[in-house]
Protein backbone atom coordinates (compact mmCIF):
# COMPACT_ATOMS: atom_id res chain seq x y z
CA UNK A 1 0.00 0.00 0.00
CA UNK A 2 1.79 3.02 -1.12
CA UNK A 3 2.21 6.04 1.32
CA UNK A 4 1.68 9.89 1.21
CA UNK A 5 5.29 11.86 1.19
CA UNK A 6 5.49 14.17 4.04
CA UNK A 7 5.68 17.99 2.49
CA UNK A 8 8.58 18.48 4.76
CA UNK A 9 10.02 20.55 2.26
CA UNK A 10 13.12 21.59 4.79
CA UNK A 11 16.19 22.48 2.03
CA UNK A 12 16.87 24.04 -1.13
CA UNK A 13 20.81 23.54 -2.60
CA UNK A 14 21.55 25.99 -5.64
CA UNK A 15 24.40 24.80 -6.94
CA UNK A 16 26.98 27.84 -7.16
CA UNK A 17 30.27 27.96 -9.10
CA UNK A 18 32.31 30.04 -6.62
CA UNK A 19 31.04 28.77 -3.35
CA UNK A 20 32.83 31.62 -1.84
CA UNK A 21 31.78 34.37 -3.71
CA UNK A 22 27.84 33.05 -3.11
CA UNK A 23 28.23 32.50 0.54
CA UNK A 24 29.56 36.12 0.41
CA UNK A 25 26.51 37.67 -1.20
CA UNK A 26 24.14 35.81 0.99
CA UNK A 27 25.95 37.16 3.94
CA UNK A 28 26.03 40.52 2.85
CA UNK A 29 22.57 40.53 2.40
CA UNK A 30 22.30 39.58 6.35
CA UNK A 31 21.40 35.78 6.34
CA UNK A 32 22.31 33.68 9.03
CA UNK A 33 25.31 31.26 7.51
CA UNK A 34 25.90 28.04 9.20
CA UNK A 35 28.47 25.30 8.58
CA UNK A 36 32.00 25.32 7.15
CA UNK A 37 32.79 26.84 3.54
CA UNK A 38 35.74 24.25 3.86
CA UNK A 39 33.52 20.80 4.04
CA UNK A 40 32.52 22.34 0.41
CA UNK A 41 28.99 23.22 1.04
CA UNK A 42 27.38 25.73 3.55
CA UNK A 43 24.13 26.55 5.16
CA UNK A 44 21.54 30.11 4.90
CA UNK A 45 18.46 29.66 8.13
CA UNK A 46 15.58 31.42 6.49
CA UNK A 47 12.17 32.02 8.45
CA UNK A 48 10.86 28.14 6.78
CA UNK A 49 13.61 26.17 5.75
CA UNK A 50 17.59 26.17 4.66
CA UNK A 51 18.95 27.37 1.39
CA UNK A 52 22.28 25.72 0.80
CA UNK A 53 24.86 26.43 -1.19
CA UNK A 54 27.04 23.42 -2.92
CA UNK A 55 29.66 23.81 -5.93
CA UNK A 56 27.51 23.05 -9.46
CA UNK A 57 29.77 20.28 -10.69
CA UNK A 58 29.46 18.72 -6.95
CA UNK A 59 25.59 19.20 -6.91
CA UNK A 60 25.21 17.37 -10.27
CA UNK A 61 27.70 14.61 -9.45
CA UNK A 62 25.70 14.24 -5.61
CA UNK A 63 22.35 13.89 -8.05
CA UNK A 64 24.35 11.78 -10.82
CA UNK A 65 23.22 14.13 -13.73
CA UNK A 66 25.75 15.27 -16.37
CA UNK A 67 25.87 19.05 -16.02
CA UNK A 68 25.52 21.47 -18.58
CA UNK A 69 28.17 24.24 -18.97
CA UNK A 70 27.48 27.18 -16.81
CA UNK A 71 28.02 29.97 -19.25
CA UNK A 72 25.26 27.67 -20.65
CA UNK A 73 22.62 28.17 -18.73
CA UNK A 74 19.63 29.95 -19.17
CA UNK A 75 18.92 33.20 -17.12
CA UNK A 76 15.31 32.01 -16.91
CA UNK A 77 15.51 28.06 -15.75
CA UNK A 78 11.95 27.29 -15.21
CA UNK A 79 12.16 27.73 -11.30
CA UNK A 80 12.17 31.02 -8.59
CA UNK A 81 12.47 31.55 -5.20
CA UNK A 82 10.41 34.25 -2.99
CA UNK A 83 11.23 36.40 -0.28
CA UNK A 84 7.81 37.63 1.12
CA UNK A 85 7.60 41.01 3.20
CA UNK A 86 5.35 43.18 5.01
CA UNK A 87 5.62 46.23 2.60
CA UNK A 88 6.17 47.89 -0.75
CA UNK A 89 8.68 50.18 1.41
CA UNK A 90 10.29 46.86 2.65
CA UNK A 91 10.79 45.76 -0.99
CA UNK A 92 12.29 48.78 -1.83
CA UNK A 93 14.55 48.52 0.97
CA UNK A 94 15.78 44.87 0.10
CA UNK A 95 15.78 45.86 -3.64
CA UNK A 96 18.18 48.53 -2.80
CA UNK A 97 20.37 45.88 -0.70
CA UNK A 98 20.81 43.42 -3.57
CA UNK A 99 21.90 45.99 -5.39
CA UNK A 100 24.29 46.99 -3.36
CA UNK A 101 25.76 43.65 -2.36
CA UNK A 102 26.53 43.14 -6.29
CA UNK A 103 22.99 41.20 -7.14
CA UNK A 104 21.18 42.24 -10.28
CA UNK A 105 17.91 43.65 -10.79
CA UNK A 106 16.12 41.60 -13.26
CA UNK A 107 12.83 42.84 -12.96
CA UNK A 108 11.98 45.94 -11.01
CA UNK A 109 9.42 45.90 -7.79
CA UNK A 110 6.25 47.29 -9.40
CA UNK A 111 2.61 47.31 -8.80
CA UNK A 112 0.85 44.01 -10.02
CA UNK A 113 -2.33 43.87 -11.50
CA UNK A 114 -3.58 41.05 -9.05
CA UNK A 115 -3.24 43.63 -6.00
CA UNK A 116 0.84 42.56 -4.85
CA UNK A 117 4.19 44.44 -5.42
CA UNK A 118 7.15 41.89 -6.55
CA UNK A 119 10.22 42.02 -9.02
CA UNK A 120 13.08 39.93 -9.33
CA UNK A 121 16.93 39.94 -8.86
CA UNK A 122 19.63 37.21 -9.87
CA UNK A 123 22.24 36.52 -7.51
CA UNK A 124 25.90 35.76 -8.58
CA UNK A 125 25.49 32.28 -10.08
CA UNK A 126 21.66 33.37 -12.19
CA UNK A 127 19.20 32.14 -9.36
CA UNK A 128 15.94 33.83 -9.64
CA UNK A 129 14.80 35.49 -6.49
CA UNK A 130 11.55 37.01 -6.54
CA UNK A 131 10.73 39.82 -3.67
CA UNK A 132 7.34 40.37 -2.82
CA UNK A 133 4.42 42.11 -1.14
CA UNK A 134 0.92 39.89 -1.30
CA UNK A 135 -1.21 41.61 0.90
CA UNK A 136 -3.50 38.20 0.66
CA UNK A 137 -0.82 36.13 1.90
CA UNK A 138 -0.76 37.24 5.98
CA UNK A 139 3.17 37.01 7.55
CA UNK A 140 3.11 35.41 11.26
CA UNK A 141 6.38 36.38 13.74
CA UNK A 142 8.17 33.97 12.49
CA UNK A 143 8.26 35.44 8.74
CA UNK A 144 6.75 32.78 7.07
CA UNK A 145 3.34 33.34 5.31
CA UNK A 146 -0.54 31.51 5.45
CA UNK A 147 -1.99 30.40 1.89
CA UNK A 148 -5.52 29.92 2.58
CA UNK A 149 -7.98 28.66 -0.01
Amino acid sequence: MPTDVPPNFAIVTLGVSDLERSARFYRDLGWEQRGDLAQGITWFKTSGCWVGLFGYAELAADAECEPVSVEDLPAYRGITLAVNLPSEDAVDLAFARVHEVGGRIVKPAKRIEWGGYSGYFADPDGHLWEIAHNPFFPIDDEGRIEISG
